[in-house]
């Protein structure tokens, strides 16, 4: 427990750390100017250490007064949660509100009385002990976080380059964890099964389920494969969650896709999720919004699936509803999901950057865009040859 003792009245000095002695406290700093505190809490900063936990400032010093003296610990950031009260003789109530607005926290009037001093000394002391608890405990949270941030992302696909099949994602989580998830699951030579999925919410929550989903997701996709049976498998999955849930029904949307290279065929099923679509060159993008409701709604799903055979070259772009947020809407288009659909499919239709997924969301959303997005925005890029 270090106290600073600022004062430029050696007396005063003196009366303040009697006091503070018979209450217990034995370690002070005896500062005679705002100029010395400065520099020594500057020094101590500097050094990595915590400078004082506690500053009893006199108001009116030489060169630095208290108020400027707590304006510049204000301003560093390694300074300003240290506690300063103003021990003061001046009344005047302005110059004492323009001292708490300057930083300091609370004050005391000279001559100093024990007990008041001692008073309010220990609830400083008490909130700064609280506030320290809160940092502490905030970068504990922090640090969780950023481990689970790390886990997250090693369980998403890493890109895929075969001779006739690319796949590659472009990521943006909101926040340190996401609900939205990517994958994509070799099932033979030629047979590829993608997913792109988007868990209801934001944050931790939702992250949680997101991550049991991807933990069951090879298993699923490998052992049932076909559009229609993975969706209802995965429906299977939510609804035991959501079971043991009285709170909150969690569910997502999802575009599951079955690529077969030799036989050029696309299978997929849209369950509730904004459309992807498809592009073959001399043809118009073909939306992929067929197939049913998002999983986790209902214990059974009528679900469609629906095939395409394609000629190569073909390129799919799948994305989460992050992005259609995100997208910036000329005047002459009305802000509805539908335009920023049909918006999004010209912008990408006419991109030159054809095979980078990072390259292509940095054509359709400006960087100003990516950095305010408030939902994850997740883009995955598919080409066929």
């Amino acid at each position: 427990m270090h106290i600073a003792i600022v004062d430029d009245n050696p007396v005063n000095v003196i009366v303040i750390e009697k006091i503070l002695k018979s209450a217990g406290y034995q370690s002070f700093w005896k500062v005679s100017s705002g100029v010395e505190l400065l520099e020594r809490l500057t020094e101590q900063a500097d050094a990595g250490k915590v400078p004082v936990d506690l500053i009893l400032l006199d108001m009116m010093m030489p060169v630095i007064d208290g108020i400027e003296a707590c304006r510049r610990i204000q301003l560093d950031e390694r300074l300003r949660d240290i506690p300063i009260i103003i021990v003061t003789a001046i009344g005047d109530s302005n110059k004492l509100a323009e001292a708490l607005e300057a930083g300091a926290i609370d004050y005391v009037m000279k001559p100093v009385n024990k007990v008041e001093l001692i008073a309010r000394i220990r609830v400083a002391l008490r909130l700064k002990y609280e506030k320290d608890w809160h940092k502490e405990n905030e970068a504990k949270i922090r640090s969780e976080l950023e481990l689970a941030r790390q886990v997250q992302s090693s369980v998403l696909s890493p890109p895929l380059r075969k001779e006739r099949l690319e796949i590659g994602a472009a990521y943006y989580p909101s926040f340190e964890l996401a609900g939205d998830f990517y994958a994509w699951y070799r099932i033979d030579e030629h047979r590829h099964g993608i997913i792109i999925l988007d868990m209801m919410g934001h944050g931790i929550s939702s992250s949680l389920v997101c991550m049991f989903m991807s933990s069951v997701m090879q298993d699923t996709i490998t052992r049932y494969v076909s559009p229609e049976l993975v969706i209802a498998e995965l429906n299977r999955y939510m609804n035991q969650l959501n079971q043991k849930s009285t709170t909150v029904s969690y569910y997502f949307t999802a575009i599951y896709l079955l690529i077969d290279t030799q036989r050029q065929t696309i299978e997929y099923v849209n369950a509730g999720h904004p459309p992807g679509f498809m592009l073959q060159q001399g043809q118009p993008p073909l939306q992929l919004d067929q197939g049913s409701c998002a999983v986790g709604f209902f214990d059974q799903m009528d679900i469609v699936k629906s095939t395409y055979a394609y000629a190569s070259p073909l390129r799919i772009v799948l994305y989460t509803d992050g992005l259609l947020e995100a997208l910036p809407i000329p005047a002459a288009y009305p802000e509805s999901a539908a335009e920023s659909e049909l918006l999004l499919e010209r912008i990408v239709a006419r991109s030159t950057e054809k095979d980078d997924p990072e390259k292509l969301l940095q054509a359709v959303l400006p960087q100003e865009a990516l950095e305010s997005r408030k939902d994850d925005i997740c883009l995955v890029m598919i080409t066929a040859s």
